[in-house]
């Protein structure tokens, strides 16, 4: 479980990539005042940067869960891992073509964390209900 639990704090701390990444893509970062700054942003990475940051909050409790409700359900610790790290990998790809504005490949690998999260739901759930 423990590259599981890993997983779960490396996507906790993802926002906050995301966040370095808005403030630091252009000179000028006014933490007096953060979300307007953000907002008077006309940089699309700077924008971007900031949604892929809001969507990584959106993604984690459901990923959190899932992997809490699969170790509680006493789904096979390494099926739980496995699917931990692709979550991770898909999120982390999800970000960068989010700040590339890569629509396709970002709506893709949200895709792949949105199933990861499905497939450790449900496999907690036919671990419970066999």
């Amino acid at each position: 479980m423990l590259i599981a639990y890993c997983c779960i704090l490396i996507a906790a701390c993802l926002p906050y990539v995301w966040t370095v990444v808005a403030k630091t893509a252009v000179p000028g970062y006014n933490n007096k005042d953060p979300r307007g700054w953000i907002a008077k942003q006309d940089n699309h990475r700077v924008r971007n940067a900031y949604h892929a940051h809001l969507n990584a909050f959106e993604a984690f409790p459901a990923f959190a869960a899932a992997v809490l409700m699969a170790q509680f359900a006493q789904v096979d610790a390494q099926h739980i891992a496995w699917l931990s790290m692709a979550f991770i990998a898909f999120r982390v790809l999800h970000g960068i073509f989010y700040v590339t504005a890569q629509q396709m490949l970002r709506s893709l690998s949200w895709l792949g964390g949105f199933i990861c999260v499905v497939a450790l739901m449900v496999s907690a759930i036919t671990r419970v209900g066999g």
